[in-house]
């Protein structure tokens, strides 16, 4: 690495403001006050998150009259709602290829459910008027390798055999340059109406708004303590009161469950991300992206980035930081090694750009499971139930998980719950030190992988067999 060209990467984040650019909007809302003293209610939700604010919300519109509390134990979307890229897919499963390799009976079913979810979702945000920035441009799989060109070429072709491939296209290099000028991309998967970009703080404000306006008593900077059965209820205890409730749903995803059992399946991953300062008429010409398509590379140690409504570019991912012991401390949200990383990263796919500067850079936890994508379950008897381990894809399998939720709360049978994917849970990590060195090892040999042209190693090969992983 060269000294001179360390000077630029580093001096385009030195004025980098360490905290999320999404949380910084002028238009955060005030927060709610704590909870003081006895509450009841026929629902409470636990979690002010995606996962939460959906529950609750979809809960008042199916019964209007259902008496409705969430509690937040900080403000409204400060964690990963409020952190992440922005991208709202439509996949239920973390991608076709890992719904393919773990449900391949169910995948057409679960497409669909998916793409139903995502309609759902806009039509939500046009029906409450909640002013997210949402644009449906889809997303492109960029290839930055000739191997990873011809995978994609191969997988295309899989996915239109089985059915799968309406509304993907495949580019070639000219036709990927053609959307998004860099000279690193060499092909491209073009999803044109299974991704929808956003802002994701201003979605997680917008659906407390509407939630508010339903009739949901919202109680902010009020952690939920502890669950217990109480009579035929349950009951949750908070610093300075307690709900007592009919039925529990809880969305904590990355924090500790309050269902003891279920800690072991996740596991926290720290992401990291830039974004740029508003780029200039002729730094869009340049670099193209006329139509605001998100963008993810097809590394193993893959990054993400899109254009925000100013025209900024996030860029993120690459770096996927599990500490020791999964725990979640505010000190892991701000990482300037891996910020250096991904400037350099970011100059190398936009060497145009090379004036850009960086105005914000931080972190956030990811609630990892082993298969990729959310598990569901009930605890105390039907009383509460619980979703988690969206492993990044959350921003819009959040609103399916909500709904599992409450089908699986309400005792009934459906389409949803009827899924094996709903059905089975992932396999849990195992203790300490072997979560860890397991994760680490994983992580080598992808970084290896990706430099061997994607030849995987046979401890990868052993993990794809046992259906356990660990993503970038």
């Amino acid at each position: 690495m060269a000294p001179s060209a360390m000077n630029r990467w580093t001096t385009a984040l030195s004025d980098a403001q360490p905290a999320p650019f999404w949380l910084e909007d002028p238009g955060r809302p005030r927060p709610e006050a704590a909870l003081t003293g006895p509450e009841t209610c026929d629902l409470l939700v636990v979690g002010g998150g995606y996962s939460g604010l959906w529950t609750a919300l979809v809960a008042k519109e199916r019964e209007p009259q259902r008496d409705v509390v969430l509690l937040e134990g900080r403000e409204v979307g400060w964690a990963a709602s409020g952190r992440n890229g922005g991208f709202c897919a439509a996949s239920l499963t973390h991608g076709a290829a890992n719904g393919l390799t773990r449900w391949p009976d169910e995948i057409h079913r679960l497409q669909e459910l998916g793409t139903r979810n995502l309609d759902e979702i806009e039509a939500a945000i046009a029906r409450h008027g909640i002013d997210c920035d949402f644009e449906r441009t889809g997303e492109i799989d960029v290839a930055t390798e000739e191997y990873q060109a011809r995978e994609l070429r191969d997988w295309y072709e899989e996915l239109d055999r089985r059915g799968l491939g309406d509304g993907l296209e495949y580019l070639d290099a000219d036709a990927v340059r053609e959307q998004v000028a860099s000279p690193t991309f060499e092909a491209g998967l073009y999803d044109r109406r299974g991704v929808a970009m956003l802002h994701p703080a201003k979605l997680a404000w917008g659906l407390k708004a509407a939630c508010l306006r339903l009739g949901v008593r919202v109680y902010e900077h009020t952690p939920a303590l502890d669950l217990k059965p109480h009579g035929g209820a349950m009951a949750v205890r908070t610093p300075y009161g307690q709900v007592r409730a009919r039925r529990v749903a809880l969305g904590t995803n990355i924090f500790p469950s309050l269902v003891r059992r279920v800690r072991s399946y996740t596991v926290p991953v720290y992401d990291y991300a830039l974004m740029t300062e508003p780029l200039t008429a002729g730094q869009l010409d340049s670099i193209g992206w006329k139509n605001r398509q998100g963008l993810g590379d097809s590394a193993n140690q893959f990054h993400y980035f899109r254009l925000s409504a100013d025209n900024r570019i996030l860029w993120g991912g690459y770096d996927a930081v599990y500490p020791y012991g999964g725990r979640v401390r505010a000190e892991y949200d701000d990482r300037p090694q891996t910020y250096a990383k991904l400037a350099e990263h970011f100059f190398r796919c936009f060497p145009q750009l090379e004036d850009v500067r960086f105005t914000h850079a931080w972190g956030g936890a990811i609630d990892t499971c082993s298969r990729f994508s959310a598990f569901f379950g009930t605890a105390h008897r039907g009383r509460v139930a619980y979703a988690a381990g969206y492993t990044g894809l959350g921003v819009g399998a959040t609103r399916f998980g909500a709904e599992v939720m409450l089908d699986l709360l309400s005792g009934e049978s459906t389409e949803r719950t009827s899924l094996e994917m709903v059905r089975r849970k992932p396999l849990p990590f195992p203790p300490e030190p072997f979560a860890w060195t397991g994760i680490a090892l994983t992580k080598w040999s992808l970084a290896r992988a990706d430099a061997h042209g994607g030849r995987r190693n046979l401890w990868l090969r052993t993990m794809d067999r046992l259906g356990l992983g660990f993503d970038s």
